[in-house]
């Protein structure tokens, strides 16, 4: 955010028993206070990494009470049953691009609320994963009303440097993660 000198939007990236957790976390507002916010959220996720994802949520949302609270969204990736699970509370989108050109992408579904203040119902959703997908996930400082298109054989860093040059509003927070699937590695 222009004259602020933190950021509030925060990742986490974490290995776990079969796969991965991924986290893009958006303290309300800007600043420090927002910074604190998102710093507190992956204090919880680091300790608690093991926990199926509604259960972090919850975590988070009890950590956060005396914050302004934050908007996030998890990601965990199966890679023995090829599965990918995606919750969001707030407005963390998420996309799974497909390296097949005729599959459409995935969307996750966000639910309303703040992590901290109000928490919604809670389901997590599942969906089949393929090697040579790609996970994005951004914040609200991109703009993501036009559809993704990325070069799917791109270095993942390209990726995320091209959403990020082409979405990005420049009045607000910005972070974008990419994660590219690889499949079971022998």
């Amino acid at each position: 955010m222009p004259g602020e000198t933190v950021s509030g939007d925060r990742h986490w990236a974490c290995p776990v028993a079969n796969g991965m957790i991924f986290a893009v976390i958006d303290g309300l507002g800007h600043g420090r206070a927002a910074a604190a916010a998102s710093k507190i959220a992956v204090a919880m996720l680091q300790q608690y990494a093991g926990d199926p994802l509604i259960e972090l949520l919850h975590r988070c949302h009890e950590s956060l009470r005396a914050t302004r609270g934050v908007a996030m969204s998890l990601a965990k990736v199966n890679i023995e049953d090829s599965v990918l699970t995606w919750i969001g509370v707030g407005n963390v989108e998420g996309a799974l691009l497909h390296r097949e050109p005729e599959l459409p992408c995935d969307k996750l579904l966000l639910r309303n609320g703040v992590v901290g203040s109000h928490l919604p119902t809670l389901r997590a959703e599942e969906l089949p994963i393929r090697p040579g997908d790609i996970l994005t996930m951004v914040t609200d400082g991109l703009t993501t009303g036009h559809p993704m298109r990325v070069a799917m054989d791109a270095k993942i860093e390209s990726v995320a440097d091209g959403i990020l040059a082409s979405a990005c509003k420049g009045n607000d927070d910005a972070l974008v993660l990419v994660a590219r699937y690889r499949g079971a590695q022998p």
